[in-house]
Parts: C-alpha cells; sequence; structure tokens
C-alpha cells in the first residue's frame, strides 16, 4: 500500500507527526505500523526512559494526555503507544484539545482497531489536521491472493494462484492470521521457493483437492463424480467446510457467469478486469459458461438463495446440511 509506504519513509527520514491515529477494520497495518515506530523512532538507549505502551483498557482519557505532555529524558523525542484504543469509543472525544495542540516533542499513536473514529468529529478533523490519520480498509476476497504475492516476493517467494486462493478460502480476509500462515511455509520452504497447493496442503492442512474452488469447478464442468466425492467430503468435515461459505461462493460464482453471459467481450484480459477474477481462472468460467446457459443460471441462483436460507433454518425441518449440500448440487447439475 502507497500510504504504508510514505509513513515508513517518513519515519525514516525522522518526518514524525505529534499524533498518529492508526484506524480502521484491518487489523494487520495498524500493527506493521506502530511496531514500526516502536522499533525505529527511538535509539535503544532512549526507550527506558522515553517510550510507552499503554492499553485502552487499562487508561483513561486523562492517563494517556498526561503521559503526553511529558519532556523527553535526554532525547529529542518521547513515543506514547496506545494499544487497543477502541475500547476507549466512549471517551475518546475527549482527546480533543490534546489533539488541537499537541506536544512538539511527543510521538503518540492511537491504534483504533476494527472500527473508525467519527470523521464528522472535532477529534479526527483536529488529527487529521495536526498530525496523521491512517485508514487501513478491509480487504476484498479479490485482492487478498494479489496482496499474498506482494508480500511473499519481497521474501523471495513465488506463489501459483491456486495456493493463495486456498488460503484465503479457509483463512478468509484477515491479513494477520494469512500472515501468520505464510511465515510458517518460509520456515519450511527455502527462499527461492514457487508455494504450490502440496506446500499448503502439506504445512497447513488445508486439502488440495477437497475444497470450494475445486467444487466450484467440477461444477462449471460438469463433473458430477468429483463434485460429490468433494460434497461428501464436506460433509463429514463440516467444521471446516462450513455449508454458508459453499453457498457463499457458489452464489458469486453463478452470479459472475450471468455478467459473463451479457457481456459482448469475453476476451480473456475483459473477463479479468470485469469480473475481478484471476486470469488462471478465465477459462473455468468459459467453460462452466458453456455448460450453463443464461436461463439455467438465472434459476440456479434462485436454487442457491433457496438453500442459502434452509441451511439457516428456513423452511428445512431439521435436514442435516450434508443432506441439504448434496441436494443443491443435484439441483443444480439437473
Amino acid at each position: 500500500m502507497d500510504d504504508v509506504k510514505k509513513l515508513v519513509t517518513d519515519i525514516n527520514n525522522k518526518n514524525l507527526a505529534p499524533i498518529y491515529l492508526l484506524m480502521g477494520e484491518e487489523a494487520y497495518y495498524i500493527d506493521k505500523i506502530s511496531d514500526y515506530i516502536e522499533a525505529n523512532v527511538l535509539a535503544e538507549e532512549e526507550k527506558g526512559f522515553n517510550q510507552m505502551v499503554l492499553y485502552g483498557r487499562d487508561v483513561t482519557i486523562e492517563d494517556i494526555v498526561g503521559n503526553a505532555k511529558r519532556f523527553p529524558m535526554m532525547a529529542d523525542k518521547q513515543v506514547v503507544i496506545v494499544k487497543e484504543a477502541q475500547d476507549l469509543w466512549r471517551t475518546i472525544e475527549k482527546l480533543v484539545d490534546y489533539a488541537k495542540n499537541p506536544q512538539p516533542s511527543t510521538v503518540l499513536v492511537l491504534c483504533y482497531k476494527y472500527k473508525t473514529v467519527d470523521k464528522r468529529k472535532a477529534l479526527y478533523k483536529a488529527i487529521n489536521k495536526a498530525g496523521v490519520v491512517f485508514e487501513s480498509k478491509k480487504f476484498y476476497d479479490n485482492q487478498v491472493p494479489d496482496w499474498i504475492r506482494r508480500t511473499l516476493s519481497t521474501k523471495g517467494y513465488k506463489i501459483t494462484p491456486k495456493a493463495s486462493l486456498m488460503l484465503v478460502e479457509f483463512l478468509g480476509t484477515d491479513l494477520s492470521k494469512i500472515n501468520n500462515e505464510l511465515e510458517k511455509l518460509q520456515i519450511v520452504l527455502p527462499q527461492g521457493t514457487e508455494i504450490s497447493p502440496s506446500h499448503v496442503e502439506e504445512n497447513i492442512g488445508i486439502s488440495k483437492d477437497y475444497n470450494n474452488f475445486e467444487l466450484r469447478k467440477a461444477i462449471g464442468s460438469r463433473d458430477d463424480i468429483k463434485a460429490f466425492k468433494i460434497v461428501n467430503y464436506f460433509g463429514d468435515n463440516p467444521k471446516d467446510n462450513p455449508m454458508v461459505v459453499t453457498v457463499s461462493l457458489l452464489f458469486s460464482f453463478f452470479s459472475q457467469l450471468l455478467q459473463l453471459h451479457g457481456m459482448t467481450d469475453k476476451s480473456p484480459r475483459n473477463i479479468t478486469s470485469a469480473l475481478r477474477v484471476n486470469p488462471y481462472f478465465v477459462s473455468e468460467y468459459l467453460d462452466a459458461a458453456r455448460n450453463f446457459p443464461m436461463r439455467k443460471v438465472s434459476g440456479i441462483i434462485a436454487t442457491i438463495r433457496e438453500f442459502d436460507l434452509k441451511s439457516k433454518g428456513v423452511n428445512a425441518n431439521a435436514v442435516p446440511q450434508k443432506d441439504l449440500l448434496k441436494e443443491l448440487v443435484v439441483r443444480i447439475l439437473n
């Protein structure tokens, strides 16, 4: 992210703001920036007297202001980091007076995770004027594989598209969780390795053959035998393969197929851009579009919606999810 690079560059150049508000749904970059400030603003010999880490659940706004107004000892700056600042959401606006006139010799860092400070209120405006506001937005599913690729590239690794999508399917869009698993792979695999589905299966425990992307591929190519093998596997391992995730992915897939049918330009490049899919999977979508005409796709989407409700207990009469999923796949393929 360009904003992160700029922040790091400014910190390295000692172009420091008196107050940083790091906020947003994605905690990964909030932690990374906070850790970077903690590690790099002060020299090691300065940290003992001039660096303090506070936690929102343990302090008041008055505590934060009191610490921020102290002068550094035998150093030009002091650093005050408030982690889990979102725990102060009821009183955070009381920080506005300090934010309007922050101590120049203090670097105050507020780590406000999983939510944002109200941008309409005075505190946000004051910090945005006197310091730096960084908003860490949640990644969309289709953005995460590229983030994985770029993250690994900086460490000297590559990854196949399928392997990265396996990680996203299993771990979601939580970048911290994904990064933890990537670090495990980097420990066991030599630099320069292209991480494959087999590497992911062997070291993280995600099946390369029985996952939602393989189910999507099997359905799209009308490979009934493979589709039902995967469905049976899901039914036997429901904790690792919740039906709600499978239904959501199938709904997204057939919605994209409907969009594909309506496109006049069906070149791989245009499909990649319009559907926001990895070029690696374009052939699967074209294959599925040939196997499922537009009218059929419209009916399938209605069927998926019906089974989404049933999976949540609506008009399902306590039918096991394994049986519901089998019936859904039968309806799609017939």
